[in-house]
């Protein structure tokens, strides 16, 4: 199993656990991820918000360099997967876009390159049966509520990476691996995303509600695939705190670092000792 690796700005700042946890379970369950060359941002939300043409252009060109690897493009960061997602809907669907994009590039892109999560690969490649022969431990029936947040699975006729309003990817993953995947009604509720430096009053509020109804759940860990969906809900807890009077000491684990543990890697290759809340009571359930 081979593809085309985009890891994505975070990966070498903010959300390089995830990157090096990614990486770490990929090895141990032999998949060959071959880092795109030259790769670039993608755009996000700026982009987005920005200009429409140059939000399809930046991640076209990262998908104009995976064609010429002839693989599939596989993405942790769930800001990433929709944004380059996006950008082959944009290209298929509207020749004005794909033609000002081919401009921006200085050369045709034709939209084909199969964009996909790295959650998406192991559960539809790796397959959930060898991931159990590959496990070393189990979680130990530890209760996780899982946090898919909004740019994993919206818009839907986009991702099409699993039920807009109730999806199961990472229930599942969870549930593999010796967890209780808790049912909760905030797995897709937004948790500020990329407001997290322009307006923290909001994600202080939004990140709050989210935690506030996975404890209710009876959560020990929130388990996320999302970079921005992690810092909010794991760096802001000591606001929430300050402002709320909460403390919610809820570890924002990502599934791979998950995943990962029970495939018996240790805790450093995961990059666990990065969480801003301990996970070392989680650590010390798995048996």
């Amino acid at each position: 199993m081979k593809y085309a690796y985009y890891p994505g700005c975070a990966s070498d700042s903010t959300a390089r656990e995830q990157h090096a946890s990614c990486s770490a379970v990929a090895r141990a369950l032999g998949i060959d991820l071959t880092e795109i060359e030259g790769w670039t941002c993608c755009g996000t939300t700026p982009a987005h918000q920005t200009d429409r043409v140059l939000s399809a252009s930046l991640p076209a060109a990262n998908l104009a360099r995976a064609q010429k690897m002839g693989l599939d493009v596989v993405v942790t960061c769930a800001a990433c997967y929709s944004m380059l997602k996006m950008a082959n809907y944009e290209v298929l669907r509207h020749p004005k876009i794909r033609e000002h994009v081919g401009e921006a590039l200085g050369h045709d892109y034709d939209g084909s390159v199969r964009v996909r999560h790295f959650v998406e690969v192991l559960l539809e490649d790796v397959e959930i049966d060898r991931i159990k022969k590959a496990l070393k431990r189990s979680l130990n029936g530890l209760k996780v509520a899982c946090y898919y947040g909004c740019l994993l699975v919206r818009p839907p006729e986009v991702n099409r990476f699993d039920n807009p309003e109730n999806p199961v990817s990472l229930d599942r993953l969870v549930t593999a691996i010796g967890g209780e995947s808790l049912d909760w009604p905030h797995k897709v509720e937004c948790c500020g995303g990329a407001l997290s430096l322009t307006r923290s009053d909001v994600v202080v509020k939004l990140s709050d509600a989210v935690l506030t109804m996975a404890r209710a759940a009876g959560a020990e860990c929130v388990a996320v695939a999302c970079p921005m969906c992690q810092i909010n809900l794991d760096l802001r807890q000591s606001d929430i705190k300050k402002e709320t009077g909460r403390d919610h000491n809820l570890p924002i684990i990502y599934i791979t670092q998950l995943l990962g543990l029970c495939l018996g890697i240790s805790a450093d290759k995961l990059g666990l000792e990065k969480l801003m809340v301990s996970p070392e009571r989680i650590v010390q359930r798995l048996t």
